[in-house]
């Protein structure tokens, strides 16, 4: 089965065709999308949207880079909304250190922690995996999660290394990878990608961003490109394709459980 465990679907990029984009993601292959949202203010979109297109799942969360943008309260609605709405998951959360750091930005990143920690405490309430955002911010992502434990997740665009990935198992998580792994000059990740156990390993997109490489970087990501990715992946370790999607698959049901029900193969949009 081929999961994608990262598409950011409700985004402007789409807005133009969403329909086509679905459409032609189911027609490459792809049984499930899930979609995180970023901020309180989409909560409502990426909902409905995943009411309107069959097998897209939801996520709830408030990103990192979205907390100077979001109210403390925002917690507390997530709250009520994982009481009403059951998302699969809890996310896109963590850390984010790219643009602000704790030495540059202190502030920033206070908020960022609080917001984690609050959204990984919901996570632990309602036994709910966790999508984790860990730009340049592993070590401390990790240290969170030491003290407040969750039952599991994804670190999302994961580029640590094997001790950091071997980590990140330890406590239950699958490693996210996409378009960057299919850049030959992307010598890191790729070798993590080969030698990291496939159980380990679950396909995702990031789309609209973090196009693969045959889009160029300029390039609007699409789920429908997900298969190719999981080639490459299959490529780089030496297996047949179906394997990769079998293993990938898997690993995404056991990280969230409901993607056993909502993603069911599909023909397309009709």
């Amino acid at each position: 089965m081929l999961i994608d465990t990262h598409c950011h679907l409700d985004a402007a990029e789409f807005d133009a065709d969403r329909d086509h984009i679905v459409c032609a993601a189911f027609e490459n292959g792809v049984s499930g999308i899930v979609v995180p949202a970023v901020t309180r203010a989409y909560f409502d979109t990426v909902i409905k949207l995943c009411q309107d297109y069959p097998n897209c799942v939801y996520a709830l969360g408030v990103h990192p880079m979205y907390v100077e943008q979001s109210a403390l309260v925002d917690i507390d609605a997530l709250r009520t909304y994982v009481q009403n709405h059951q998302p699969v998951a809890i996310g896109e959360i963590g850390l984010d250190y790219f643009l602000s750091t704790p030495s540059t930005h202190p502030e920033n990143i206070k908020l960022q922690t609080h917001f984690f920690v609050e959204q990984l405490k919901i996570a632990q309430a309602y036994d709910l995996p966790v999508i984790l955002h860990v730009r340049h911010a592993i070590d401390d992502v990790l240290k969170q999660l030491r003290k407040h434990k969750v039952c599991g997740g994804i670190a999302h665009a994961f580029n640590g290394s094997m001790q950091q990935a071997e980590q990140f198992m330890a406590l239950g998580f699958k490693l996210g990878f996409g378009g960057a792994m299919t850049y030959s000059r992307a010598l890191k990740i790729r070798a993590l990608a080969t030698q990291l156990p496939l159980e380990a390993i679950v396909l995702e997109t990031d789309a609209p961003d973090i196009p693969p490489e045959w889009l160029g970087n300029a390039g609007r990501n699409s789920p429908a490109e997900l298969m190719k990715i999981a080639q490459v992946l299959a490529d780089l370790r030496q297996v047949d394709v179906a394997q990769v999607l079998d293993i990938t698959g898997a690993n995404a049901i056991k990280i969230m459980p409901k993607l056993a029900d909502l993603c069911t193969p599909v023909n397309a949009l009709h």
